[in-house]
């Protein structure tokens, strides 16, 4: 399940992508197959884990393209093991609802990005969000839940203020939303009929991709869309064009090259 379009955010083969708080690597492996050369980063030991045992098992299937390579590394959002303009893209998806200083983790980002490069940010959008809060503290009043929500100017203000310069925007995962007003009203730890049902339209959705709810999905996106997603560019260097696959770096650090910086990332 896609939140980033990769049209949008402008995924060439080639690239360095850096898939920030990458949980099971659900980006990594759509860009891996899209011929980027991805770096998958998470703080948690089973998320790499398993992100790793799949873009490995990808590889030896042969379903990404010669020159792409992916690889997953543990490490801190705010203390990036990664040079200054290394990357070409970050995605960071669905991560800085949960950081107490976004302002720094979105700074890392800025560091760490070639001028010209690109960020795609999704975060849980304002009102399925708010619907969500309301119903149960037991959503987000957690160690490691959502500590705030956003709202879409307030986001692009703040990645304004990084050095940012926020462009196109949308929503997605509109069947999502009601599924997790259903939960939280209910108790977000508690099962019935209803939930179960719900579930397996969403594991149908997601695995046969029906007309029926792509097109609902679609139509209802704009208006309860629980992802809202913004592309956003690091201004190019006076005299610079855009960022372009093996652009040259303050250091050449690729997937390729990654196993050095996950031993270090580990340490922190």
């Amino acid at each position: 399940m896609l939140t980033v379009d990769y049209d949008l955010l402008d995924l060439r083969p080639g690239m360095t992508l850096l898939d920030l708080g990458c949980g099971e690597g659900r980006h990594t492996f759509e860009a891996y197959r899209r011929g980027a050369r991805v770096v998958a980063l998470d703080w948690g030991v089973d998320e790499v884990t398993t992100t790793q045992k799949w873009v490995t098992a990808i590889g030896e299937a042969g379903e990404a393209p010669a020159g792409a390579a992916a690889t997953a590394v543990r490490g801190d959002l705010l203390h990036l093991p990664v040079p200054d303009a290394s990357v070409d893209r970050v995605i960071v998806a669905e991560v800085l609802e949960h950081i107490p200083d976004d302002a720094a983790a979105m700074a890392e980002i800025v560091r760490v990005l070639k001028p010209g490069g690109r960020v795609a940010v999704s975060v849980p959008r304002w009102l399925p969000e708010r619907i969500c809060w309301a119903l149960s503290d037991e959503y987000h009043a957690n160690e490691g839940g959502h500590i705030r929500i956003y709202r879409g100017d307030d986001l692009r203000t703040r990645l304004t203020a990084v050095g940012l310069e926020p462009g196109r925007t949308h929503h997605a995962h509109s069947l999502h939303a009601p599924f997790w007003w259903l939960k939280c009203a209910i108790g977000v730890g508690r099962d019935n009929a209803a939930v179960r049902a719900y579930h397996r339209l969403l594991v149908w959705d997601l695995t046969k991709r029906p007309w029926l709810t792509r097109t609902a999905e679609k139509v209802l996106d704009p208006v309860i869309g629980k992802s809202l997603v913004v592309y956003a560019d690091k201004p190019a260097a006076e005299g610079d064009g855009p960022a372009v696959a093996g652009a040259p770096a303050a250091r050449r650090w690729t997937a390729g090259s990654a196993g050095v910086d996950r031993e270090r990332a580990a340490a922190r």
